[in-house]
């Protein structure tokens, strides 16, 4: 039996690592996804919206909707299928950029950290394609753990550590304090590298129950504001989950604690 549940054990992490990237990258990608898509089909009332907020020409207003919308859904697709992943990533840094612009003009400032640790997530993305054994640059060697591979998954793993400021509740009731202090506990575990993918595991399950009880956009009338902030919380909350996912899938790099605790 406990040979069985060896070889089960063993076919179980083969099978996580072939779907967990793609698990990770679907994830990751749903915010820009689900915006884009939005704005696609209200496409009229998202003009408007973005010319009454400060763009006031409604040619200016056209041009940056169809950069947002065509940027986000092409950019998603390209991850998806994985086809020229770095220039998909560089254009939803572009997309991550304006709203961070835009949340300084008219949205609340947790808005902020979210939006930089989406591009956490996308520096993963772009460490899980460039690959151990690749380098920016050609030629030229590189000593022990210090690849551009290993700056870009340190980054990664620090701006998503930015993410959980905007989830911070600072009330005094047992739970919600018991709930900041292992959000914060377990994501400092994933920026310096120690116990990663189990702390980072552990983060995706919290989450994700979270998620569905704090944000059940779905039982909200779609037509009340409630409805589309419990929306944007569940999808950006989403994307960080996949962001945590492919720390579990590629592990932390070789600027972390678990990598150099052999060498101490």
């Amino acid at each position: 039996y406990s040979q069985d549940a060896l070889r089960g054990a063993y076919k179980f992490l083969h099978l996580t690592k072939i779907f967990l990237p793609h698990l990770a990258r679907l994830c990751l990608i749903s915010t820009f996804l689900e915006d884009g898509i939005h704005t696609w089909w209200q496409w009229n009332e998202q003009k408007e919206s973005i010319k009454m907020s400060w763009i006031s020409s409604p040619f200016l207003a056209l041009i940056f909707g169809m950069i947002k919308t065509f940027g986000q859904l092409v950019g998603c697709v390209l991850i998806l299928v994985q086809k020229c992943v770095p220039y998909a990533c560089f254009v939803l840094f572009g997309i991550i950029f304006i709203d961070i612009l835009l949340s300084f003009i008219s949205l609340p400032l947790p808005c902020f950290p979210r939006n930089v640790a989406l591009g956490g997530g996308l520096l993963f993305l772009l460490a899980e394609n460039q690959g151990e054994g690749k380098s920016i640059f050609a030629g030229v060697p590189t000593l022990d753990c210090t690849s551009p591979h290993q700056y870009i998954q340190l980054g990664g793993r620090v701006l998503l550590l930015l993410m959980f400021i905007s989830l911070l509740h600072f009330e005094v009731s047992v739970f919600t304090i018991f709930q900041d202090v292992f959000n914060m506990v377990l994501i400092i575990l994933v920026a310096i590298g120690f116990k990663t993918k189990l702390a980072a595991f552990t983060l995706v399950i919290w989450l994700l129950l979270i998620n569905l009880l704090e944000n059940p956009f779905w039982t909200i009338p779609a037509n009340r504001p409630l409805h589309d902030f419990m929306k944007y919380d569940f999808f950006h909350t989403l994307s960080v989950m996949g962001g945590l996912l492919l720390v579990v899938a590629l592990g932390p790099g070789g600027f972390s604690i678990d990598k150099n605790k052999k060498k101490w």
